[in-house]
């Protein structure tokens, strides 16, 4: 009897593998997507009925189509399940809980290169914002557990909860600052426009915080405003700004541009293929007025479509540092009621004619708020977020003046030598944590005071003239690039 039943079980793999290699004679490039669907049908009933424990088919569908999606290496293309479906109506509706974090995460994690969860941007007047994180760190890990192994959904899923509940994530700065932040979640209502006069001056002022319906009119609200005070400049803050609504920043950049391309989508779907252009009857930001642009890398997406496209039309000039460099279209595909996918469809293109994906943009005017840190510096910086001595600080007396601040200051730099300026914003920042973020912050913000400098120079015309187009810089960097490969050929030569 056991020898039948070796006999019955060797058959039954001999045909079950037969079942899976079918085709594997042929070359794998000759295998259609019907025979690879194929052999996925026939391995989820092989596992469901033959697993030494009953699977729910749901677990074996999901993760089968996280693994595909993953398998792109696209970090904006992935499974979305109920929880982020959920997730990203309440987002789209406006608000949702969380603790205010605009973030992405590389599919694949290497020891070389684990995939920690990067900030694009923090969310303005938000528990991530009010604690100080910033574009470019990185989240190692989430209440203790690592974030390399996670997969999106996972991190997701840790980082929101229940309003006024704590979540401590580790945050990794620079090359070696690594410290820990708790953070209170909170309801999350998405921004969109903060303005007002640069005091002292004619200059309006207008961050743009997210592209969202609502942005386009919000900034015409601003820009009524400016005209009510005569302005005689504009700054377009967009810092930060992890994008949003693609109709959103051609409606945006619409107000400044009165003819061609402001942006054009480009795919191997003819039906993705699309070019959105400027209207004049939609221009509403008067002819000559000197425009400046503020850009950092947490400006990504939809920001990056404006400030390209400002650039490349010689509207506006562009102060800070390189943006993000996210140049794809995505398309959120529902496969039920609660659940689908989000996959890139296209790339946007600038006036000009190039795409800034995993490239960026770079800034007419490079200036950084506070200069690298040396390795000292970054454990003196680590060692002074650790011993809780801002948080002291701003603890010691309630509602403390800009004096107070900076006597604090003073004081903490005896024991921590480090700029100043960045101990006094530290110290700010704690003190406002319960009260609305002011509009801009003139003692820290070095980009924000450049700006304003270059539109009060007499020669912002001429500067804005001479710069260059995104494609004329991508030409240059080309020939550049030739130039230095012909002369190590001719050095190899000799």
């Amino acid at each position: 009897m056991k020898k039948l039943i070796k006999v019955v079980l060797a058959a039954f793999l001999l045909c079950s593998s037969q079942c899976f290699a079918e085709s594997s004679v042929e070359n794998d490039t000759k295998i259609t997507s019907f025979q690879y669907v194929k052999k996925l049908n026939s391995v989820f009933d092989f596992v469901q009925q033959n697993y030494v424990d009953e699977i729910d088919p749901k677990i074996l569908y999901e993760g089968a189509l996280k693994g595909m999606l993953d398998a792109i290496g696209d970090p904006y293309t992935l499974y979305l399940d109920e929880d982020y479906m959920r997730d990203l109506s309440d987002t789209t509706s406006g608000s949702f809980g969380g603790v205010g974090l605009s973030i992405s995460k590389a599919a694949e994690s290497t020891p070389s290169k684990p995939a920690y969860v990067e900030v694009a941007s923090p969310i303005e007047d938000t528990p991530g914002a009010k604690a100080g994180i910033q574009a470019g760190d990185l989240i190692s890990a989430i209440d203790g557990m690592p974030t390399p192994s996670m997969t999106m959904n996972e991190v997701l899923q840790h980082l929101r909860g229940e309003i006024g509940t704590p979540v401590t994530v580790t945050i990794l700065r620079g090359t070696s600052m690594k410290f820990d932040v708790t953070l209170i979640r909170a309801l999350i209502e998405v921004p969109t426009v903060k303005y007002g006069m640069i005091e002292g001056t004619k200059i309006g002022y207008a961050r743009l915080i997210q592209f969202t319906p609502d942005t386009a009119q919000r900034l015409q609200d601003a820009l009524d405003n400016f005209e009510k005070n005569d302005y005689q400049g504009l700054i377009i803050d967009l810092r930060d700004n992890p994008g949003g609504l693609i109709t959103s920043a051609v409606d945006v950049a619409d107000k400044f541009i009165d003819n061609g391309p402001i942006v054009s989508t480009k795919s191997r779907l003819l039906f993705e293929n699309s070019q959105f252009s400027a209207n004049k009857e939609n221009t509403t930001v008067k002819s000559g007025i000197p425009i400046v642009v503020l850009i950092n890398k947490g400006a990504a997406s939809a920001s990056e479509i404006v400030s390209g496209a400002l650039k490349d039309y010689h509207l506006a000039y562009l102060v800070g540092e390189r943006t993000y460099g996210k140049g794809s279209v995505q398309q959120v595909i529902p496969l039920s009621n609660t659940d689908g996918i989000k996959i890139t469809m296209a790339r946007y293109y600038t006036p000009s004619d190039m795409n800034i994906d995993k490239i960026g943009i770079p800034p007419d005017q490079e200036v950084k708020n506070l200069a690298d840190f040396t390795e000292e510096e970054e454990k003196l910086y680590v060692d002074m977020i650790k011993s809780e001595v801002i948080n002291k600080a701003a603890e010691s007396k309630p509602n403390m003046s800009e004096a107070d601040i900076a006597a604090a200051a003073v004081k903490i730099k005896k024991d921590y030598s480090l700029d100043e300026r960045l101990i006094r914003r530290l110290i700010r920042v704690q003190v406002q944590k319960s009260q609305p973020s002011v509009l801009y912050d003139l003692d820290y913000d070095l980009q924000l005071n450049e700006a304003i400098k270059v539109i009060q120079n007499k020669d912002f015309a001429t500067m804005l003239k001479n710069t260059k187009t995104l494609r004329q810089l991508q030409e240059e960097a080309e020939g550049e690039k030739a130039a230095d490969g012909k002369g190590l050929t001719a050095s190899v030569r000799k």
